[in-house]
């Protein structure tokens, strides 16, 4: 368990090839650790080249299936299996799947932090460091229906981001969940002509039958995904129609494994594949061996310099051969064995001597009640 909020997976084998992963949902790395301390029962002797055979029996073992910590831990185990066996052949993940379509990935920053704020000086300092794209939360906590100047002030702070930057970045936006489906209708309409490359949780993700009626009242492209846990949660959105983008998480998803299989089934609804990864660097390697073979694929989400990384980034975790840059506004997909990442463990087992404790944080309405993250 390392800083800022992460979780990280070493398999080792009696051969002496090791893989890594990252088991983690933020908020809950102790659980998914206690998780992964389960399910070494079945680990432990297993041929770890049968990399379908194991994420079947994990998945199907015992009554329970799905959901966020099952689905978390299990992906932390492939994205382990999968950089294993990369080592084992020595090639790459994606070599292992059929080869890259694509050398390397259009990336975005995060920008404006929890509640969005310095959204214009963010978003330039990002395009001095050769970004073109960005994405921020729309706004802070909004009541199922709120006041007209809630909305006006989120129209206005996104309309004075769109006159600042032009047609030269590219931004999306993320609702969070934060948006209730009546609010989401009127800001869908407001911000329609910003051109927003595509609004994120537009309600939250059990919600898919309002996300298919707003679907139909927008141009703008819809997105949905972190939230949801296997191919069998996306499988009423792509006949619902409720989303043109997808945004899955290998960390949470299932891993590559899962991920893949929901990459390719997406492109036959015609709906692209934008994978979320706000975490550490094990999964953004796991999702750019995604992002190189699936075609559907246009743009990754990364963590670098995001506002949740108090204490630790990315590369530090990394030797210095492997660290992650952009390029005009691209990452490179990985070349090297396995996952294409070498994990500095002396500088993570050192980390997790302190290891952390990051819990969302407690948001209220001006009433008193809950309100959502």
């Amino acid at each position: 368990m390392v800083a800022p909020r992460w979780l990280f997976l070493k398999i080792e084998t009696d051969e002496g090839i090791s893989g890594w992963g990252e088991p983690v949902l933020e908020g809950h790395a102790g659980t998914l650790a206690a998780k992964i301390d389960e399910m070494s029962d079945f680990l432990i002797g297993a041929d770890p080249l049968k990399i379908e055979d194991i994420w079947q029996m994990i998945y199907r073992n015992g009554c329970y299936r799905g959901g966020p910590v099952l689905m978390s831990a299990l992906s932390g185990v492939d994205m382990a299996l999968w950089d294993i066996k990369g080592k084992y052949h020595d090639a790459p993940v994606h070599a292992l799947l059929g080869g890259s379509v694509r050398d390397r990935v259009r990336t975005y920053c995060w920008i404006g932090g929890d509640r969005p704020d310095n959204l214009i000086a963010d978003a330039k300092q990002l395009q001095s460091l050769g970004f073109d794209a960005c994405k921020m939360n729309v706004c802070s906590k909004l009541q199922i229906i709120d006041r007209n100047s809630a909305i006006d002030s989120v129209v206005q702070k996104i309309s004075d981001l769109r006159s600042a930057l032009g047609s030269d970045m590219d931004f999306a936006l993320d609702f969070h969940g934060r948006v209730h489906a009546p609010m989401a209708k009127i800001l869908l309409k407001e911000l329609e002509h910003l051109r927003p490359m595509f609004i994120e949780d537009t309600v939250v993700s059990t919600q898919v039958d309002a996300m298919a009626d707003l679907a139909r009242s927008t141009t703008i492209p819809l997105c949905i995904g972190e939230r949801l846990h296997s191919r069998y949660d996306f499988k009423p959105v792509f006949e619902k129609r409720a989303a043109s983008v997808i945004n899955p998480d290998t960390a949470h998803v299932g891993g590559i494994s899962e991920m893949v299989r929901i990459g390719h089934w997406a492109e036959a609804y015609d709906v692209a594949l934008a994978p979320h990864c706000p975490l550490g660097p094990i999964a953004l390697a796991a999702s750019l061996q995604v992002d190189a073979i699936c075609h559907n694929a246009f743009i990754q989400e990364q963590s670098l310099g995001i506002h949740y990384n108090q204490g630790g980034d990315l590369n530090d975790y990394l030797r210095p051969s492997s660290k992650f840059g952009c390029v005009d506004g691209y990452l490179d997909i990985p070349t090297g064995p396995g996952l294409g990442i070498e994990v500095d463990e002396e500088f993570v087992i050192e980390q997790a001597k302190s290891g952390h404790r990051w819990r969302a944080p407690v948001w209220r309405h001006k009433d008193g009640s809950i309100a959502e993250w």
